[in-house]
């Protein structure tokens, strides 16, 4: 895993052998990031990284100087990955959340400027997260959403869709609130 841009640019972390995540590549991630940059300004915003896997999103969101990262990963390799990370870093305004994704998005009671989500493309609920993250409105005004998924999916439906950005196999859904 590395971090791309910002105060750990170029950080590079080894993932376990025994990790069941699909991170997101360091070409998309790079991509994505320059579309969400003309979008948002990540500095003093607070974020919301789902299905965190590694953790790389947050890492990167940290790194870009967000001021408030939270991570939300069940499995609990990839929690403690990402909480060794952390500590490495010594990201302080990351948190690192250990339960079920769904689950969280309906119990949370706040909201974030910018929300990623990268659930397992094999997920049942998938197609539901986007109506899932809008309704229980966790986006703060102008707040950007962005959903990873596999290209089968289209969200072009859904209020608050702006666009869909394709690299490679990965596939971009992006709203604003």
């Amino acid at each position: 895993m590395r971090i791309i841009s910002g105060k750990y640019k170029s950080r590079r972390f080894d993932i376990p052998k025994n990790f069941k995540a699909r991170p997101t590549t360091d070409f998309a991630k790079e991509n994505i990031f320059n579309v969400i940059g003309n979008l948002i300004d990540l500095e003093e915003t607070s974020a919301l990284d789902l299905f965190a896997g590694t953790g790389s999103i947050g890492f990167e969101l940290i790194s870009r100087g967000c001021k408030e990262v939270v991570c939300v990963e069940k499995d609990p390799v990839h929690h403690a990955f990402i909480k060794k990370v952390k500590d490495e870093l010594k990201a302080d305004p990351l948190l690192t959340v250990r339960t079920d994704a769904l689950k969280y998005i309906v119990s949370v009671h706040r909201t974030f400027d910018f929300i990623f989500a990268d659930p397992p493309y094999t997920l049942k609920e998938l197609p539901q997260i986007p109506e899932s993250i809008l309704s229980h409105h966790l986006l703060n005004p102008n707040g950007i959403f962005v959903m990873e998924h596999p290209k089968e999916h289209d969200f072009s439906h859904l209020p608050g869709f702006l666009q869909r950005r394709v690299y490679g196999a990965v596939n971009f859904s992006i709203f604003k609130q």
